[in-house]
């Protein structure tokens, strides 16, 4: 009880210049944000270091940017504008790699900003729904201030943290952000059945979120004896896992578990958690290590790309020169995948965007835009029309695979195109 205070009283202790690091994901402590914000006017120069965070992020709002300066490690919809307006700064860096920028001190914190599931009678807490790169921030910070919220999960893995390690505690008692469930329609649907077929029984699983993965759970219904480690999970692992479709008994590395490093989704995920010993988080420098992901049975990642040239470049964090989301753990995947005998690493996204408008399979990248994944990484590419398996094949070779799984109706387009280059023709 010492170390409870009020909102105002935690956030006092932060001064002009100081470097701060937030909880990402749904354990945004979003009380203490509020708080902080509302210092604005008596702080300068304090620079805020993040992944993504769920709920309102009003430091970044223009009113605030003669006091914070947001480093986004992952841009998420909160801080896309202040990125964009540069009045934020991106960081493009794989999850793995994260941690040790602050480890390193390469990144110096001076105080984290934490929520965590309330103490027991030993004064264990523990990270909740979100452990990622938040340790390694913690582990040289000055000051470390825990939102501990009645209702955030306690969940097990390399989550615990004893009250002992926390500078100062505030109280709360309020529901976590949560996450809009993308349904799938016709388009996600029959990528998630090209996908599906991909995935042998006993495989080890990677994906995101959103309509396509969500899609390609569905599409999983009737495989056998799945299991999952990936950087994070949402509702639609729920069904898999009950209907036994999920059971993780042939995974290598943590066997019998749902090995992830951070979840997000609804409260129904959130309850499904707590206190459920099935489901581990660990940190991103174990969960997205290239070499940890190798040694799982028949790992297979599948991730998603926003645009991908005829040589099997693949733009996943821009739109032209629009930062959109980030670097994060797809290249920690598809290498993991990758170096796995049975493995396999699958790009999946929809032929086209903008209503049917243009192409996301191109004969060049847009202007600006950023290649995450090499063409000499990619592998599996995937969309409603099918599958291309670019690895070992020449440009030629690639540019006759993209263009079948392209819209048709780009076909002969990206045909004339790709032949006016000679190493294409």
């Amino acid at each position: 009880m010492d170390k409870a205070v009020t909102l105002e009283e935690a956030v006092s202790k932060i001064n002009s210049g100081d470097n701060i690091y937030i909880h990402s994901n749904a354990a945004a402590p979003l009380a203490l944000i509020g708080a902080l914000t509302a210092r604005k006017n008596e702080l300068k120069n304090v620079s805020i270091y993040q992944l993504i965070t769920l709920g309102k992020a009003p430091y970044a709002d223009i009113d605030c940017k003669d006091t914070f300066t947001v480093n986004a490690l992952f841009i998420g919809p909160n801080t896309r504008e202040s990125v964009n307006d540069g009045r934020a700064n991106y960081i493009p860096v794989f999850f793995s790699e994260v941690p040790a920028l602050f480890y390193s001190g390469q990144i110096n914190i001076d105080v984290c900003l934490i929520q965590t599931s309330p103490p027991d009678n030993n004064g264990n807490m523990t990270l909740g729904v979100s452990v990622d790169c938040t340790p390694a921030a913690m582990a040289n910070a000055k000051i470390i201030i825990a939102q501990v919220n009645k209702q955030m999960p306690h969940t097990y893995g390399k989550t615990k943290i004893h009250i002992d390690e926390i500078t100062y505690c505030v109280e709360v008692d309020e529901p976590l952000p949560e996450l809009e469930m993308h349904i799938p329609g016709p388009l996600e649907s029959a990528i998630g059945e090209n996908v599906a077929t991909l995935v042998p029984d006993s495989a080890t699983i990677q994906m995101g979120i959103g309509a396509i993965p969500n899609a390609v759970l569905r599409a999983l219904k009737n495989k056998k004896d799945l299991g999952v480690h990936s950087e994070m999970i949402s509702d639609g692992v729920i069904d898999l896992i009950q209907s036994g479709v999920i059971n993780n008994k042939h995974k290598t590395v943590l066997p019998g578990k749902v090995a992830v490093s951070f979840l997000m989704g609804s409260k129904n995920l959130y309850d499904f958690v707590n206190k459920n010993s099935i489901i581990e988080l660990h940190s991103s420098e174990f969960i997205n290590d290239p070499y940890i992901i190798s040694q799982n049975h028949r790992i297979t990642s599948i991730n998603s790309a926003l645009q991908i040239d005829l040589t099997g470049q693949i733009c996943a964090d821009s739109l032209g020169t629009y930062l959109y989301s980030g670097c994060g753990g797809q290249v920690d995947f598809v290498r993991g995948a990758s170096r796995n005998v049975e493995g396999k690493a699958i790009i999946a996204l929809p032929s086209t965007a903008k209503g049917g408008s243009v192409s996301r399979i191109t004969p060049f990248l847009s202007k600006g835009a950023g290649v995450v994944t090499s063409r000499a990484d990619a592998h599996y590419i995937v969309t409603e029309y099918g599958i291309a398996n670019l690895h070992g094949k020449s440009l030629r070779e690639r540019t006759k695979a993209l263009i079948d799984i392209a819209h048709p109706k780009f076909r002969a387009s990206l045909e004339k195109e790709s032949y006016e280059l000679k190493c294409l023709k």
